[in-house]
Parts: C-alpha cells; sequence; structure tokens
C-alpha cells in the first residue's frame, strides 16, 4: 500500500516537474530565438578621418571600396555631426548618449578619467545578454567598463609596435597598428565569442591620427601622384575673427621631421620610431622616406609654394594610412560574409570627427567649421536599410547610443540627450526630427593648436559661431558660401538670419540644460 502511495506521488512529482521542465525549456528556447533574432551590431571608428577622404563622399582625392561597399549596400549619411570635435569627448559622447557637460569629459587636457559607473551603450547591451568588446584606441584616461572583452591602446597608441592594455596587463605587439587591431578584432570573432548570443563588437583604429605613418607596405603607393589643392588652402582669414588668426594648425606650421618625415640621420624622431620598428620595416622607411630630404632642405621653399610642398607631403601620407583602415574593413566584412553572419550584423563605419585636408590652409580639427564638425557616417543594416540609400537629416554622434539600444531592443534611458535613427535607417523620419544642432568645444586658447572655446548653431543651411572667450561670433550662409569663407555677421542684410540663429541658440542650450557658465 505504502509502495502504490509512493509510487503515484512519485508520479505525480515526476508530472509535475515534466510541466515546470517543459515551460522552462520552451522559456529558454524562447529566450535564445530572441537572442538569435537580435542584431549583432560592428561598429568601426576611425580617428581623424575626413568624410573628404572616403570616396563614397568625395573620389577626387581617395579611393575606398571596402568604406564605399557599407554606403553601396545601406545608408550614407550627409549631415552627421559631432557634439564636440575631438579624440577623447567624441568616444565618451558615442558611449553615453550625452553630451560633453552631461557625462563630465570636455577635453583631451585636463587628463580626468571618463566617468565609466555612469550608464552607457555597452553596459545596457551586456545586460540584455549581449557580448560587449571594444579593441584599439579608447583615449579616455581610464579602464573600459560594461564589456565582457577588452583591448585597448596606451593614451593614444604608436603605429609601430604599440602597447595593448588588457584586465590582465599590457604587452607590446609587433607590426603595424591597424593590422594589430584588424587581427585581435578576427580572432576575437572567431575564437572567444560565443556563437550562440548576439554581439556588439568596437573596433576602433588609431589611424590616421597625426603623425601619419602608414605601413610600410604602403610607403610606395602614390608617391609620383599629385593632389588637387583645395579652392580655401589659402584662406587668409579676412572676416574671421581672432581664433581663425591664432590657431596654430596651418599646413606650413607642421614639424618638418615628425609629419612630413624629413629627418636628418640620428634624428630624436627618427629614433622613437625605428626602436619601434622591425630591421625590415626600417629598410622600407629608408629607402622610401630618405629621398625626400633631397628635395627639400631648410632654406626652401618659401611661402605659397613651401605650403603647397607641405601640402603634398601631408596628403601622401595622410591616405596611405587611410588604405590600411579600407583594408581592414574589407577584412571584417569579408568574415561576416563567410560565417553568415552578414545577414544579421549592422556594420557602421565613422570617424571620432572630422578633419581638414589642407582646407582654410588647416590640418586638424577643434573649429565649428564644417570639414572639422561634420564625420563621415555610413551604415549596412540588411533587410532594414534600403540599399543605396543617402540621407540629408541633421544627425549626430550622441544619436549612436540610442540607435544601437532600440535596434537591440532595449529601452532608451531617459537621461540620454541624443536621438535613435532607427526611423531614418527604415526611411521614415519623423516629423518632428531635429532642424539644427548645438555644438561646443571647450579646450582653450593656450591647449594644443591654440583653438579658442567657442559653442555655435547649425541648421545645415546656416550657421552661427560664439568664441566666448573673445566676445567674438560669426554667421555663415552656406547655402551661398558652401565655404565658409564670408563672416556676414554684423550686416544689415543678414539681421534677420543673425536674430533666429541667435534665439535657436539659446533654445538649445535651454534644451540640452547647457551650464549658463559653459561648464
Amino acid at each position: 500500500m505504502a509502495t502504490s502511495v509512493f509510487t503515484t506521488m512519485s508520479r505525480l512529482c515526476l508530472l509535475c516537474w515534466l510541466l515546470i521542465s517543459s515551460v522552462g525549456i520552451s522559456s529558454l528556447a524562447a529566450d535564445a530565438a530572441t537572442q538569435s533574432d537580435r542584431p549583432n551590431i560592428l561598429f568601426i571608428m576611425s580617428d581623424d578621418h575626413a568624410y573628404q577622404a572616403i570616396s563614397a563622399y568625395d573620389g577626387s582625392r581617395n579611393q575606398t571600396p571596402n568604406i564605399d561597399r557599407i554606403a553601396k549596400e545601406g545608408m550614407r549619411f550627409d549631415r552627421c555631426y559631432v557634439t564636440n570635435s575631438l579624440c577623447g569627448p567624441s568616444r565618451a559622447v558615442i558611449l553615453t548618449g550625452k553630451y560633453s557637460h552631461k557625462n563630465g569629459f570636455y577635453d583631451n587636457t585636463s587628463h580626468k578619467p571618463f566617468d565609466g559607473s555612469q550608464v552607457t551603450f555597452p553596459k545596457l547591451l551586456k545586460q540584455a545578454g549581449y557580448q560587449t568588446a571594444i579593441i584599439g584606441k579608447w583615449h579616455l584616461e581610464s579602464e573600459p567598463t560594461g564589456f565582457d572583452f577588452w583591448e585597448i591602446l596606451q593614451g593614444q597608441g604608436q603605429y609601430y609596435r604599440p602597447d595593448l592594455i588588457t584586465a590582465e596587463g599590457k604587452r607590446p605587439v609587433p607590426g603595424y597598428v591597424t593590422e594589430i587591431i584588424t587581427n585581435e578584432a578576427l580572432d576575437w570573432l572567431q575564437k572567444k565569442r560565443d556563437p550562440k548570443r548576439p554581439f556588439v563588437l568596437m573596433v576602433q583604429h588609431k589611424a590616421p591620427h597625426r603623425p601619419w605613418e602608414p605601413a610600410p607596405s604602403k610607403l610606395g603607393n602614390r608617391e609620383d601622384e599629385k593632389f588637387v589643392e583645395p579652392p580655401t588652402l589659402f584662406d587668409d582669414y579676412s572676416t574671421r575673427g581672432t581664433a581663425a588668426h591664432k590657431a596654430d594648425m596651418r599646413i606650413d606650421q607642421m614639424n618638418p621631421a615628425v609629419d612630413l618625415k624629413l629627418w636628418k640621420a640620428g634624428s630624436a624622431a627618427q629614433k622613437q620610431l625605428y626602436n619601434r620598428m622591425s630591421d625590415s620595416d626600417k629598410a622600407v622607411w629608408e629607402k622610401l622616406v630618405d629621398p625626400r630630404l633631397g628635395k627639400f632642405d631648410e632654406a626652401g621653399p618659401k611661402g605659397d609654394d613651401r605650403k603647397r610642398w607641405f601640402y603634398q607631403q601631408y596628403m601622401k601620407d595622410y591616405l596611405r594610412c587611410i588604405e590600411s583602415v579600407d583594408d581592414s574593413v574589407g577584412q571584417l566584412l569579408k568574415y561576416l560574409d563567410d560565417s553568415g553572419l552578414a545577414k544579421n550584423t549592422i556594420v557602421v563605419y565613422t570617424s571620432d570627427q572630422g578633419f581638414y585636408m589642407g582646407e582654410h590652409g588647416w590640418f586638424d580639427k577643434r573649429f565649428m567649421y564644417e570639414e572639422s564638425l561634420r564625420t563621415p557616417l555610413v551604415i549596412r543594416w540588411p533587410g532594414t536599410i534600403k540599399p543605396g540609400s543617402v540621407d540629408g537629416d541633421i544627425v549626430s554622434n550622441v544619436d549612436f547610443a540610442p540607435t544601437f539600444l532600440e535596434a537591440a531592443g532595449v529601452d532608451v534611458p531617459k537621461e540620454m540627450q541624443g536621438h535613435s535613427i532607427v526611423p531614418v535607417l527604415k526611411g521614415k523620419t519623423p516629423d518632428e526630427w531635429r532642424r539644427s544642432f548645438y555644438y561646443h568645444f571647450y579646450e582653450d586658447k593656450d591647449a594644443d593648436h591654440h583653438v579658442a572655446k567657442h559653442e555655435g548653431v547649425t541648421t545645415g543651411h546656416a550657421k552661427l559661431i560664439h568664441f566666448y572667450t573673445l566676445n567674438e561670433w560669426e554667421l555663415y550662409n552656406l547655402d551661398e558660401d558652401p565655404h565658409e569663407m564670408t563672416n556676414v555677421y554684423g550686416q544689415a542684410d543678414c539681421q534677420k538670419l543673425q536674430t533666429a540663429l541667435t534665439a535657436e541658440l539659446e533654445s538649445l542650450r535651454t534644451e540640452l540644460e547647457v551650464p549658463a557658465s559653459g561648464r
């Protein structure tokens, strides 16, 4: 009798267990199905890559077939603006979806660590079941948080034999930095991720950041090519204020030894680089770079000819660095194709900001003028984006975090100031989408390149800039003056435009809760 009762109870328990288990198994299966349906995200970012150096935007000086492929199979954005045109601050904005005055990372000179305790999109995706990884340039004076795997360059990073930092410590890696970052990214994709879970992988290149040191295999490329000069190469800043005149970023102010590789034997610049190169790399470098000394000496050229000569050498090395970045994009796209991941992976290519390729006689970034404010952005999302799309809406790097969250089905925190561009990617830009954009640069005129603090507003058709420490204003009608050569602030026939943009600037400051003191 006891046995019968025990058996009956055992069967009931077994039945209950099977029912509960089946529900659990069904739930797990549903979770797995949901995870497999969520898109992977491959975010590729270079450093200082001008949109003018991507042939999907402008093929007059460079060809980038692999980056162009993302645009051809996805969407190209023609008005992607950055909130603060500088390496570290841009990265903080991308992670947090908040402007510099909200995320606390204003500049590269104060060396204040990024506050990794705040909410970031990798943290939220990790909590939602994503694998999160970052490989390459970090430049935020802190260790990454919110990542399952991280392997970052020390500081700005070195082009040759860079030091890579992980949670386990630091190690030098022989080779060329762009190729190393690519190989480490492929290694993570192939060997270190869980294929049953979606992922977000941030591949962040050092190139083509100054001092533009190309891979040895690229050194001979384009040596005899002559590049078309930008129409504003000899801008004399006659209608601009103090800031443009005082900035230390003119091409003819470049360091000949470091920037143009005009080394004398045994120079400090040569030794610093050579110590990080293999013997075979040194041989290639000497063979192709040494002849430059024969074309230039300290006695000449002078004036405009000097600027022209510097521009040509700058372009060769800058674009050679980009060749390696484009190769990297091609390798990553090939892996997605070969592995079958391409159909369910969002691929993003962008830069941390724009860059001057001789426009206004400059290199570098920082200013709110178009070449620096505007960054390249191309996105591929099979089944969602219509191939070959071109978008003219104002989008920004502050929008990246909410976009990735919405694409993954994760709620966007109210504290994020950006807006998801998922509707834009689907070709359905909301009626209430932004019509203007706020910019703020915080490094002072005494910092690198001596660019004065400023803020401003742009509509894509007109731009107002306030250099508030100098009490100077600039106004540009971009429809009539796309190269921003004529400052029309204070002109009687532009008062209506000036008043409207001044009001819009104050409105955006209020909306974004910008402190009255600037910070």
